[in-house]
């Protein structure tokens, strides 16, 4: 399962859409520990991508399941 993190940078009108094989605990995880550190957040998509971002633009993180690759509706 892939999870999708959005990613919104400050004075930026577009956000960072990332499908990572990372759980949503590794994500917060790592989230956490950039912001700990007031350093970088560096995630890896499922394609190999690396994206580095620099905390102190950070405006949010969303994390959540993919829905790539999905078909069908919820009731």
């Amino acid at each position: 399962m892939t999870v999708e993190v959005k990613i919104g940078v400050q004075n930026t009108a577009r956000e960072l859409v990332i499908e990572t094989d990372e759980t949503n605990d590794g994500v917060t995880a790592l989230v956490s520990e950039a912001l700990a550190n007031d350093g970088v957040l560096t995630l890896t998509d499922t394609k190999g991508k690396v994206t580095v971002v620099p905390v102190a633009k950070l405006a949010y993180v969303e994390i959540g399941r993919s829905t790539s690759g999905q078909v069908g509706f919820r009731s």
